[in-house]
């Protein structure tokens, strides 16, 4: 990846791990390829954060499960947020690396 891309990208690419703030970096710098890669990253982050939302309301009116699903929530909150700070560092050191366990998914995205 060039350094011009690189240092073009750094100011917002890390926006791409913070939820919804990700169409930010979508929309201003979507030709950049370093920006890019991290929209990617974040947007993986992204579908499991709603995804597990979505399980997580659908679970937790079973009663004998609801303690279960606490803890889990509590489990994959935690991941997320590693996750957003792992990404947020390689953002802004103008690292390419993907995030452990989900980022080899991002790679696979193409828009």
């Amino acid at each position: 990846m060039e350094q011009k891309n690189i240092q073009e990208g750094k100011s917002i690419a890390w926006l791409s791990y913070l939820g919804i703030l990700i169409l930010i970096p979508l929309l201003v710098q979507k030709d950049n390829p370093y920006t890019k890669f991290h929209i990617k990253q974040g947007l993986i982050l992204l579908i499991i954060s709603i995804g597990w939302w979505f399980i997580f309301l659908l679970l937790i009116f079973i009663p004998f499960l609801r303690t279960i699903v606490y803890f889990l929530s509590y489990l994959v909150s935690l991941f997320v947020f590693v996750l957003m700070i792992i990404g947020i560092v390689n953002s802004l050191q103008g690292k390419t690396d993907c995030l452990p366990l989900i980022g080899k998914y991002g790679e696979k995205m193409n828009f």
